[in-house]
This record gives structure tokens, sequence and C-alpha cells, in this order.
């Protein structure tokens, strides 16, 4: 699977700093990619439709069983909403089993800089 492309559910009013959610993270198990991918694009319509969200993109690595997201929010509140409701909550609890070696970064952009690349994301989470 490519990366998904840059979505935004919600238009970023003006001068508006924005919160920023990466994540890396990997599965012990080649099956474990598979059942990541078959919840994926659940998550995906999730996403598409959260309040709060103004935009996110996901990164694929199946065979290194690597995923990498990249996001933007309205706040912190939204963001915790998003990960505690619709199909992203029971995803992620039945796949944490096979999750290693995750690791976040947070930080805040001004709502011109969306959409967001890589490159910083990256950098990050080293």
């Amino acid at each position: 699977m490519p990366t998904l492309p840059w979505t935004t559910p919600n238009p970023v009013p003006p001068g508006t700093d924005v919160l920023v959610f990466a994540s890396r993270f990997g599965t012990r198990t080649l099956w474990g990619a598979f059942r990541f991918l078959l919840r994926t694009p659940g998550v995906w319509r999730q996403v598409s439709r959260a309040p709060g969200a103004y935009g996110a993109t996901l990164k694929v690595e199946v065979f290194r069983r690597t995923f990498w997201t990249l996001s933007a929010w309205e706040s912190p509140a939204a963001l915790k909403e998003f990960a505690r409701s619709g199909p992203h909550a029971p995803s992620a609890g039945g796949l944490s089993g096979q999750m290693r070696d995750a690791k976040y970064a947070r930080w805040e952009v001004p709502g011109e800089a969306l959409p967001l690349d890589w490159a910083e994301a990256r950098r990050r989470l080293g």
C-alpha cells in the first residue's frame, strides 16, 4: 500500500495554530501488518469525518511491518476524542498485542503550514 495522500476533513480557520501528531510503529509479525491493513479503511473514513481534524496521511511499509501516521488537529481534546471513538478505538485495542517499537511526537505549527510533509515527522520520530 502506498502513502495515502493528505486528506483535509475540515478547513483551518485563518491565523490558527494546529496540533500535529505523528507516530511510527511496527508489528511483530507480517500477519499483524495485514491485520492493520484490513482495519485501515474504517479508520481512514473515521478521520475523514472527524470533528477537529485538519488533515491526515498514512505511510505503510508493509513488508517492513512499519506504519507511519501524520495528522493535524484543532486541539488535544479533538485528537483524544478521535482516538477513543469510532473504528480507531477497537482497532488500536485489538492490535495492541501485535505492536512493537512505537514512537509518538506532538508539536504545533501555524495552520498555513498545512498540508504537512513527512520530513519533519521522520526527523522527530527518528
